[in-house]
């Protein structure tokens, strides 16, 4: 496993998780390769809290056998990419006097530190430090300061933290099924960095990520993200809203959502409407419903999320005002006529973001909105961790593949 670089992304969502096996090609720039996608269902996370530590575990050794089985490697240590309603992001500034003439590398690394070391978050991990711009002397707006003439450096810092709790349990999962952790990224990041091409970034363009409870808004100018916020709201508030309206089952609603829910039909004029019969998805249902009703439920959840990324716009001077387009990512975005609904609430184009265009993924089904995160989460091992170890014992993985060998030989 070591010797072919071969390394293990988990992306874990409170409905889904997701586990790409895969390595970078030195020999071809660094290009990566698919070994195998699998992904499996999590039902023991409800807002991203573990509501059953073994349901949870077994999900994720779940995912994980599978995919060692079609991969035919087996995974001791893995990249953990997720979303968590308990994020913060917090904009920190800290001044530092350089040591010499010329700033350093020591000397930026002292300044994020200090960044996010006055900071007090009881109860809080740091996961990420991202430099938005930094100040040599007077000179403002720098994105990479090394080896400039200084006396002072500023920097201004995005800090990404999150509930200790919650990810001290996700931790102790991951590691009781005998997976080390290399890493984790939060997926405000890992989604945008992927979708979004430098002439974007350099220019104002906002990156939507509508998750299960969550929609995350990140805002990027000048190559560095400047602005990033958590809604809590997400697909499966639209979920509820179906099943609190047509006074089904959320599971029912599920798949009404999935099989018939499309946006803003009233406001369609070819639309003519029309009834589906529901007995077509489950055979004690035995009535129907309006697709305009449904659509009207939908859409009014979706123009709620909608106003509420307005009024984070509005923050920044930027409602309406983002000349390079806003771009949505994760699969609840593919909905039936998203993005006109999504050009009229928030008055800026609007388009689809696709992690990438590569021909041989295309048939593994990995070319979607969904796998954005997991995606720049692969190529972000790659920028910032390249000497993965060429041997390693890991214990706990041993004990763990032995009780798994065990259980599949005793009756």
């Amino acid at each position: 496993m070591w010797a072919s670089n071969t390394i293990t992304t988990i992306d874990i969502w409170s409905s889904k998780i997701r586990t790409v096996i895969w390595y970078f090609d030195k020999e071809r720039n660094d290009d990566f390769n698919i070994l195998w996608v699998w992904i499996s269902n999590s039902t023991a996370m409800r807002k991203w809290n573990i509501l059953d530590m073994e349901e949870f575990k077994n999900n994720l050794d779940a995912s994980l056998e599978e995919a060692e089985k079609m991969a035919w490697e087996h995974v001791s240590w893995a990249y953990i990419s997720f979303n968590s309603s308990s994020f913060d992001v917090i904009r920190s500034k800290w001044i530092v006097s350089v040591t010499w003439s010329e700033v350093t590398e020591e000397d930026i690394e002292r300044s994020i530190e200090k960044a996010k070391g006055w900071l007090d978050m009881p109860n809080k991990e740091i996961l990420k430090v991202v430099p938005e711009s930094f100040v040599v002397d007077l000179e403002d707006g720098i994105k990479n300061p090394l080896w400039m003439s200084a006396r002072k450096l500023e920097v201004t810092a995005n800090i990404f933290s999150m509930n200790l709790n919650v990810l001290t349990n996700i931790k102790k999962a991951i590691s009781d099924i005998g997976i080390e952790i290399y890493d984790i990224y939060p997926n405000l990041l890992s989604s945008p960095e992927w979708v979004l091409t430098k002439r974007q970034k350099e220019l104002w363009v906002v990156c939507i990520d509508i998750g299960s409870s969550t929609t995350w808004v990140t805002v990027f100018e000048n190559w560095v993200l400047s602005f990033s916020t958590i809604i809590p709201f997400g697909w499966d508030n639209v979920t509820n809203d179906i099943a609190l309206w047509l006074r089904t089952s959320t599971a029912m609603a599920e798949k009404i959502k999935l099989e018939y829910a499309e946006l803003d039909l009233e406001n369609r004029d070819w639309f003519n409407d029309n009834d589906f019969d529901l007995s077509e998805l489950n055979m004690w249902e035995e009535w129907s419903v309006s697709r305009e009703y449904l659509s009207k439920i939908v859409t009014a959840r979706y123009e709620e999320i909608f106003q509420f990324i307005r009024d984070e716009l509005k923050k920044i001077w930027k409602d309406g005002m983002l000349p390079e387009w806003a771009v949505c990512v994760w699969g609840w975005s593919k909905i039936k006529w998203f993005v006109e609904l999504a050009k009229k609430s928030l008055r800026l184009p609007v388009f689809i973001g696709l992690p990438f265009s590569k021909d041989e993924l295309v048939d593994a089904s990995i070319s979607d909105p969904v796998f954005s995160a997991v995606i720049w989460t692969m190529i972000f091992s790659n920028l910032y961790w390249n000497k993965w170890p060429l041997f390693s014992i890991n214990f706990s993985s041993i004990i763990e593949s032995l009780k798994k060998l065990f259980k599949k030989i005793l009756p």
